[in-house]
């Protein structure tokens, strides 16, 4: 199947009160291991503003890990989402503000429309605060379905306001 890539973001502290580069990083290190896969990278974290845009939200901070292994797409997301709500995630609206978020963006060449999730990721392609990050931890990486490579997909984006930590 080839490496999986899983995208980190937040920008509300956790239920015990952690900053969100805390929940990020916590989360990223808890990711060795999932489901059998081991994780061979983690990009730095990156600042970007709420997309869609939203009034009053807080910027959120992201990241990308490069994991390695092969593991069930269904399976993944079911741990995924345990890890999500042990961090106090709620959904009480699309794109609300969330003090964890974990997307499979990819998992290797695998293209699947159905059952969820859907993999790649339907949207990851279009947003530059996944695809930056994700350059970081596999600069040549090519989309599964799209066939073109990272800098060609960020290429194709315009600019969006976000800025990397450190």
């Amino acid at each position: 199947m080839g490496d999986t890539l899983v995208a980190i973001g937040a920008n509300l502290p956790g239920p015990d009160g952690a900053a969100p580069l805390a929940t990020c990083r916590a989360a990223a290190a808890g990711l060795d291991g999932i489901c059998g896969l081991s994780l061979v990278a983690t990009s730095g974290w990156w600042e970007t503003a709420p997309e869609p845009p939203a009034p009053g939200s807080p910027w959120y901070l992201n990241g990308v890990v490069r994991l390695r292994g092969e593991a069930n797409p269904a399976a993944l997301l079911t741990a995924l989402q345990a890890i999500e709500t042990a961090a106090g995630r709620v959904r009480p609206y699309p794109n609300a503000p969330r003090t964890l978020d974990l997307d499979i963006i990819a998992m290797g060449a695998l293209i699947r429309a159905a059952p969820d999730p859907v993999v790649p990721h339907p949207r990851a392609h279009l947003r530059r605060f996944v695809l930056e990050p994700l350059r970081e931890v596999w600069p040549g990486w090519t989309h599964p379905v799209a066939g073109v490579t990272i800098d060609t997909l960020l290429s194709e984006l315009p600019p969006a306001p976000m800025r990397r930590l450190g």
